[in-house]
């Protein structure tokens, strides 16, 4: 019970921390789509899990190192009520000037003829950050959306606003850690944690494919943890 409690004020306080922040940036944010996702507070933290508006995030990179690569393209959805809004689907290639390594298209198949077709990335971002207004992020492996998106805001605004995320592997990893016995990290990735939860094959390393993916196994995640419809945001946020 301390445990919990102790949680449960640290993310009370992180998210007094984010909403002084948010306002904090509101004032000195330029006019655009910076300023208008920064008017939007986020959902209360109370509010049942399945009434918060959520938008499932991937993106493609050259590497790993939010500091030296680059995105290379950007999909998403929407997910409110346990269901997918299709008609809310984006994907987007990013132009960029980095050379693709082969190793590198191998992954995400985006090759230099297609990055040259892309868009700048300010439009990609701009895009992003309207869809992302009022709702809370959902990803898989958070660390490369908040890296990455983080970056690229200082890049363009030069501010970095805090972006409070469900991520599907670290929920995966709660219950994992909760049973006390030695696991595979592997078994903590997005096609493995798929196949646990008996859902079809996606072909991975697309963006939109990606975050589809990704929003299916919150779904599934849902179902098996809020059957009794109590779930909060706070019990989920990363």
């Amino acid at each position: 019970m301390p445990t919990t409690k102790l949680t449960n004020s640290s993310l009370f306080g992180w998210l007094l921390g984010y909403e002084a922040k948010r306002k904090k940036l509101l004032e000195k944010a330029p006019a655009g789509a910076l300023r208008d996702f920064l008017s939007v507070p986020l959902p209360d933290i109370d509010t049942p899990i399945d009434r918060v508006e959520i938008l499932a995030v991937d993106f493609e990179t050259t590497g790993l190192d939010a500091k030296q690569d680059k995105l290379l393209s950007v999909g998403f959805i929407t997910l409110k009520q346990q269901q997918m809004s299709l008609k809310t689907s984006y994907h987007q290639i990013i132009k960029t000037k980095a050379q693709l390594e082969e190793s590198n298209v191998i992954i995400h198949h985006i090759t230099d003829s297609q990055k040259e077709q892309g868009q700048a990335l300010v439009t990609v971002v701009e895009t992003l950050l309207k869809a992302l207004a009022g709702k809370v992020m959902l990803v898989h492996f958070a660390r490369i959306e908040r890296q990455f998106l983080t970056e690229a805001c200082y890049e363009l605004y030069g501010m970095t606003p805090t972006f409070p995320m469900i991520d599907t592997l670290a929920l995966a990893k709660r219950r994992l850690d909760k049973r006390d016995v030695a696991y595979d990290p592997s078994e903590l990735r997005l096609v493995n944690l798929r196949h646990k939860f008996k859902l079809p094959e996606h072909h991975a390393h697309n963006a939109l494919n990606d975050a589809i993916a990704t929003a299916e196994l919150f779904m599934a995640q849902m179902s098996k943890t809020n059957k009794d419809g109590k779930t909060t945001l706070k019990d989920v946020l990363l």
